[in-house]
């Protein structure tokens, strides 16, 4: 009856996110257009039929699930369809093929969410593999930079072309590499929690131990400094030293954590002109208006329009933001949906991330719990980093906004992503569950 009540509840928020999704996308088409879409029963249809097959794997599955993840994950994902699809209206002829791209996309995320369902049936297993994981993490990370396939964007080197296809491994990879944390933290954390070395005021552990931190943060330098990277930097980076925060429980590791990035970032920025150029735009967009500077100053200005309530879903001019569809996307849901809709979209990746940190805060034992704690900081870092870098509270890297900016890659990793959340979750209450029943078969009968 419990897991049957959760799942009822998702399918009630999953529909509703469906409606939401279905009335945004008249919305908008009214906007742009003055029409009714003339596929709005297709797309409706099409919609519900993923959300409903997601559904139900869950509830054969993973039927004892956190009964929020799914919903919000939908609601996201629509929300970023629409704008795109919205978009792709204004934006020209070789943007017309977008909204086709991102619903097939879509069709193979949900697929990757149900496969994943499928093969891990048992989170524990995947601590068997830790490092085969971590291998293929470090060789997604690094195959941009092998001649012939890998590709420069935009200035950063993070993408693979093979026979036509475009595909970002670094989403894969930090999937790969959470696993591997996770694992290694669980049989490491007494080792790196006992402090026995005095430094200042703090008590660390022996040098030798904080081989790993030092590791991690090579390796970040490494993305930063020859994929011209910065957010998948400090990504990868930050998720690190959470993880290592949460199994050791010492605030030293944060610290010394946030003194290696910033030195790291800070010897960067003095010896390559595309972080600096990176700094500067946050700085000061005004000193290279139209050039440089042009984007950041242009999402302001798409905030500025947006006022509280928006301009309306297409009823704005987000394109004359150049990468509106992807680095930007977040500037043009602030424009057209205004304050209100910008707090709802925040609001709806903090309730994902609490629902995240339940999760783990509820698993009962350590692998899965910083498992599932390391899969909701990659998420939740994720997205403050671009949205912080759209209004310009940190400086702009060109990592996507999780299940709503324009991408495969994307897509595809935070589906598997939100599935191993699921089984984390899922195997959680079902172990209560049996310790509850345990526990009542104790107690004597009077």
């Amino acid at each position: 009856m419990f897991a049957a009540g959760r799942r009822n509840t998702e399918l009630g928020l999953v529909l509703f996110a469906a409606v939401i999704t279905g009335a945004l996308y008249v919305l908008a088409s009214l906007g742009t257009n003055a029409t009714i879409p003339a596929n709005l029963g297709p797309f409706l249809g099409m919609v519900v039929a993923l959300l409903i097959v997601a559904h139900v794997a869950t509830r054969r599955l993973a039927p004892r699930a956190d009964p929020l993840l799914l919903p919000i994950a939908a609601l996201l994902n629509g929300i970023g369809y629409v704008f795109i699809a919205r978009l792709s209206e204004d934006l020209g002829a070789d943007s017309k093929r977008l909204p086709g791209l991102q619903a097939t996309w879509t069709l193979f995320g949900v697929t990757a969410y149900v496969a994943t369902l499928v093969i891990v049936r048992h989170v524990r297993d995947l601590d068997r593999y830790r490092y085969t994981l971590a291998l293929i993490g470090v060789l997604l990370l690094l195959s941009p930079l092998v001649p012939g396939i890998g590709v420069s964007v935009n200035g950063s080197r993070i993408w693979l072309r093979v026979a036509g296809f475009s595909i970002q491994p670094g989403e894969f990879a930090k999937i790969a590499l959470a696993i591997f944390f996770a694992s290694y933290l669980v049989d490491k954390r007494e080792l790196l929690r006992t402090g026995t070395y005095k430094f200042g005021p703090l008590m660390l552990p022996e040098p030798k131990h904080l081989a790993p931190v030092l590791v991690a943060w090579g390796g970040s330098l490494v993305v930063l400094i020859l994929e011209k990277d910065l957010g998948s930097s400090l990504l990868f980076f930050a998720v690190f030293v959470v993880l290592v925060w949460i199994a050791t429980e010492r605030f030293a590791y944060l610290l010394i954590g946030g003194l290696l990035f910033g030195l790291g970032a800070y010897i960067s920025y003095k010896s390559f002109g595309h972080v600096q150029t990176r700094v500067e735009n946050w700085l000061d967009p005004w000193k290279d208006a139209r050039g440089r500077g042009y984007q950041a100053i242009q999402a302001q200005f798409a905030f500025a329009s947006g006022g509280l309530t928006g301009a309306g879903p297409g009823s704005g001019r987000p394109t004359l933001i150049p990468e509106v569809a992807t680095d930007y996307q977040f500037a043009a849901i602030g424009e057209e949906l205004g304050l209100l809709g910008s707090a709802a979209v925040l609001v709806s990746y903090l309730l994902m991330a609490g629902s995240g940190l339940r999760v783990a805060m509820r698993a009962a034992q350590p692998f899965e719990k910083l498992l599932a704690a390391g899969l909701t900081a990659l998420l939740s870092i994720q997205a403050f980093i671009i949205m912080g870098g759209v209004t310009r509270l940190i400086p702009l890297t060109g990592i996507t906004l999780p299940f709503i900016s324009y991408g495969g890659s994307s897509l595809l990793a935070n589906y598997i992503l939100l599935a191993l959340l699921m089984r984390v979750s899922d195997e959680t209450n079902l172990h209560q569950e049996n310790v509850t029943a345990d526990v009542s078969t104790m107690v004597p009968v009077t």
